[in-house]
């Protein structure tokens, strides 16, 4: 048996003109104006591709909610959205809901580059990534145990979906490649019997 999962981040939440914040855990905004077409772009993406999923799963905040169910909106049958906590963005802690500039002059270049590159949080931010990674992993086997081999979707941010290619790549294929997904964008993960294999990464409509 093998499936494929297509974990997206979330569309735009602010627009051009727009002061950008870090938005975590404790920032629940809707899709800006370009989120939501970019939310519409994935949907017209997996119609077009025929893509059809037979479960749905999105963390709890409005932005990756959203742009779940416009995906689901475009598919040819029903799909109940199941909301998981763990797929909730990581908390910032002082720096949740601040502009870019303050939050580098409290962490410096080199914290944000070893977020960025390795995925170690800077001081003060609430992250457990070996906890993150098992729940990505216990996630996989879930899916894969289900004996459903049809796609599987999954929506959520960037700080939670960068431990899913690291649950995936960290013991058997170390990548190069960014772990930032990029907004609107998607990776896919192959559940085959040699268990999950990066298929792709950061692919946007």
């Amino acid at each position: 048996m093998a499936r494929d999962v297509y974990i997206v981040r979330h569309g735009n939440t602010f627009d051009k003109g727009d002061t950008v914040t870090r938005v975590g855990a404790r920032t629940d905004l809707d899709l800006s104006v370009s989120g939501q077409q970019q939310a519409e772009a994935l949907a017209h993406h997996f119609k077009q591709a025929g893509i059809v999923f037979s479960s749905a799963t999105a963390g709890p905040l409005k932005r990756t909610l959203q742009t779940a169910r416009t995906i689901l909106a475009t598919q040819p049958e029903p799909i109940e959205l199941t909301v998981s906590e763990f797929l909730r963005e990581i908390d910032y802690g002082p720096d949740e809901n601040q502009p870019e500039p303050v939050v580098i002059d409290r962490i410096g270049d080199a914290a944000l580059s070893a977020w960025e590159h390795y995925a170690t949080a800077p001081p003060g931010w609430i992250v457990d990534p070996e906890a993150l990674e098992t729940a990505w992993k216990d996630f996989f086997k879930q899916l894969y145990q289900s004996e459903d081999e049809r796609p599987a979707l999954v929506v959520t941010s960037n700080g939670i979906a960068r431990f899913a290619l690291l649950a995936v790549t960290r013991e058997k294929a170390p990548t190069d490649l960014a772990l930032k997904l990029k907004t609107g964008a998607y990776g896919v993960i192959h559940l085959g019997e040699d268990g999950p294999a990066l298929k792709d990464w950061n692919f946007r409509p």
